[in-house]
């Protein structure tokens, strides 16, 4: 009789390494996430910025900024209907496992090249445009280096276990844990069963979700909603001619 063969693993589900990586970093992470954001609120509110480079250089800025948000907004949709809705869910809504695997295989390579090709851009960006490159600080190149590294992680896991291997359903292994993480009950034997390389794109993403309050990634979770309520913005101007066109209806001089 022969034994089928275990998946290259980075820890054994029933030992302390696997518990470490698998039960205790993920709290650990989410702690640092929540908190991290708390304190950087109170503490830097004023630094809770994206600090735009747009006015050094914007024809790059217009290449990549749009190519990377298509992708990553793409990205975080497939992960969250990935992650949270469960294979059933799926089934018995009428979608089979093919159609599911297709679908998520094609909109994920493509979101992924997209995310990965704006970052390049933005990143040749900042080396190359002196005034950018003098405003990036050591946080933003650990931070891209960070996100580089998880976004390949996440293409080569899709490559390895779909286009080149026999194929993973990561809904069997990955999402039951991420989702047992959030019932309290986590199950590190879920984890060992994934392949080396999903197992590692977990692992840096959630090193990115714990650096991402100290970064400039905080901007994703604002939205400016004050624009709806704050007062209008009045503008004088030095120039005592008031000129021979009449001003339109709200632009009425003030003085």
């Amino acid at each position: 009789m022969t034994v089928p063969a275990r998946p290259l693993a980075l820890a054994a589900e029933t030992g302390t390494g696997g518990v470490l990586l698998w039960a205790v970093l993920p709290y650990v992470a989410l702690a640092v996430f929540v908190l991290g954001h708390v304190w950087r609120y109170r503490y830097d509110k004023f630094g809770w910025t994206t600090r735009s480079s747009q006015l050094y250089e914007s024809r790059l800025l217009r290449i990549g900024s749009p190519l990377f948000h298509f992708g990553i907004l793409v990205v975080l949709l497939g992960h969250v209907g990935g992650l949270l809705v469960p294979k059933s869910w799926t089934e018995a809504a009428g979608i089979g496992e093919h159609s599911y695997h297709v679908t998520a295989v094609v909109l994920g390579t493509v979101a992924g090249v997209c995310t990965l090709g704006g970052l390049a851009v933005l990143v040749y960006r900042r080396r190359t445009v002196g005034p950018v490159f003098s405003a990036t600080t050591r946080n933003d190149k650990a931070m891209y280096a960070l996100l580089t590294v998880t976004i390949v992680l996440g293409l080569a896991a899709t490559a390895a276990a779909n286009a080149v291997g026999g194929g993973h359903d990561y809904r069997e292994t990955v999402s039951p844990w991420f989702r047992s993480i959030f019932l309290l009950r986590p199950d590190p034997a879920l984890m060992a069963g994934a392949p080396v390389l999903f197992q590692l794109h977990a692992l840096s993403a959630l090193l990115l979700f714990t650096a991402w309050p100290f970064t400039r990634l905080v901007h994703m979770l604002t939205a400016p909603l004050g624009y709806l309520t704050r007062p209008y913005i009045v503008y004088r101007s030095r120039d005592t001619a008031l000129g021979t066109r009449a001003p339109r209806r709200g632009w009425e001089r003030t003085g």
